[in-house]
């Protein structure tokens, strides 16, 4: 267990942020509105359209009657796209009060739109390893991204790979902290060459026809 009593795992990347004041942390975590909501993906949800709704202010994390929660089994991988660029610096996932419904493992991917299951068997940007943690349910255990890794993000996936012992897993916010730029747009100019036709570059050969008289 870690000194700052939140009971961490021993995995890479499990740093805990300083106490914030609330209202400042949820000016921190307001990347959610720079999701691009209508093509977010959540993958094995009990319920098509729940993964939408973990996204929300930092002052509804503790509200409980919305959540997504897994179907075939205790995995849940969500594809979130942004608007724009982003540099990622913290992540919070809370999960349901019950223990057995904590989630032990939470891994980073950068930039792999339309991630599916089968390439989770690669190495993530970045994993959180835990032990069961009620902060965790309450939505006051983030986590630091490393800011190396996660400088330009235009997709973020996060898979939770299992938990601690329940059939299926239960999440109720998702925070997101970092830097958001807008994306640049490149304007296409398409250039008319040739405003008037140079009689010189389209040269006609000219026929002249001609005519047998027979006598």
């Amino acid at each position: 267990m870690s000194g700052h009593g939140h009971g961490h795992g021993h995995g890479d990347g499990c740093g805990c942020e300083g106490e914030h004041e609330p209202a400042e942390r949820g000016l921190e975590y307001g990347l959610y509105r720079r999701i691009d909501l209508d093509k977010l993906q959540c993958l094995n949800e009990s319920r098509e359209g729940d993964g939408r709704l973990v996204f929300k202010p930092w002052d509804k994390r503790t509200e409980r009657d919305k959540f997504v929660e897994s179907d075939a089994d205790e995995e849940l991988l969500f594809n979130i796209p942004f608007t724009g660029s982003v540099k990622l610096k913290g992540v919070i996932v809370a999960g349901e009060d019950d223990e057995s419904h904590h989630q032990p493992e939470i891994r980073l991917y950068k930039n792999i739109p339309q991630m599916s299951f089968d390439d989770t068997g690669r190495e993530p940007e970045q994993a959180f390893r835990l032990n069961r943690d009620p902060l965790s349910s309450a939505g006051s255990h983030p986590f630091l991204a490393r800011i190396a890794r996660f400088s330009n993000v235009h997709h973020l996936s996060i898979h939770i790979s299992k938990n601690f012992a329940a059939e299926s897993t239960r999440v109720y916010y998702i925070g997101l902290r970092g830097e958001y730029s807008e994306a640049h747009r490149h304007e296409v100019t398409i250039c008319n060459y040739e405003a008037t036709a140079n009689p010189t570059d389209h040269k006609v050969e000219s026929i002249i026809p001609q005519t047998n008289f027979i006598s």
